[in-house]
């Protein structure tokens, strides 16, 4: 036998036994939780750094957010576009005082949010939302850096590195890595294969990516094999735990109408 065939022998076993190992693990694991208090218990603790998809209202993870408020968990630094708005999403953490800390791009509608960093209630690291949202997708690719033009020469690139190149100047950013991640994904299957809606995908993707631990909150529970892979947004290999939430609230916003 050429020494070839027997490396390749050697391989190809190795990597069946590899196979037969991840099979049997997958198969103990039960990522899906009965709701969302399970599926935060003994993860989320005081002074963690917890980041939440969405935009505005569209695509929040209702009842996680309502879960972590309800956990009581505090001293908390929040990495989201903004902070939903007075009493919903993570309005409701503010009012309850269990936020510290927001990294965010976007005050928004929640006067609670304005009126507690004005006070120096409230601290607030205001990042611009393309930044934002590379910052996170940069943190769950290993990427602990980037270099962008957005904010040189504003408040935004103070103290931090500049770096010139092709003639321009760029400052460097660093990338976000959150301890916990709660995102809102329409559909996942039971191994953690997400699938986003339209608009509600926003902020998500990212955000799961760059959690140490990711929890998402779901619409439709599928079993595994029923989401083409084609059609998977984010892969399980991001997903630690699920829980389903066939009827969120979803509320608007800003209702704008037509004239009847």
């Amino acid at each position: 036998m050429l020494m070839e065939d027997v490396v390749l022998s050697s391989v190809l076993r190795y990597l069946s036994q590899g196979i037969a190992i991840t099979k049997d693990k997958r198969s103990d694991m039960n990522k899906v939780y009965p709701d969302a208090n399970a599926a935060l218990a003994g993860v989320v603790k005081d002074g963690q750094t917890i980041a939440v998809g969405g935009f505005g209202l569209c695509g929040i993870p209702e009842a996680l957010i309502a879960a972590l408020r309800d956990s009581g968990v505090k001293n908390l630094t929040a990495i989201s576009n903004n902070a939903g708005v007075d009493g919903f999403g993570l309005g409701q953490l503010l009012t309850t005082r269990q936020i510290k800390k927001m990294i965010s791009s976007y005050v928004g509608e929640n006067k609670e949010f304005e009126r507690q960093y004005l006070a120096g209630e409230l601290e607030l690291e205001f990042t611009p939302q393309g930044t934002l949202a590379e910052k996170l997708r940069a943190g769950g690719a290993g990427i602990p850096a980037f270099f962008t033009k957005t904010g040189v020469g504003t408040i935004v690139a103070q103290g931090k590195e500049m770096r010139e190149f092709g003639g321009e100047q760029y400052v460097m950013e660093h990338a976000l890595v959150s301890d916990v991640s709660l995102v809102k994904a329409y559909m996942a299957d039971k191994a953690g294969n997400l699938i986003y809606r339209k608009t509600a995908r926003n902020f998500n993707p990212n955000v799961a990516m760059a959690g140490k631990f990711t929890i998402v909150e779901v619409e439709k529970l599928v079993e595994i094999g029923e989401i083409d892979p084609d059609d998977v947004h984010t892969p399980s290999i991001f997903v630690h735990r699920i829980v389903l939430n066939p009827t969120p609230e979803k509320r608007i916003e800003q209702r704008t109408t037509r004239p009847s």
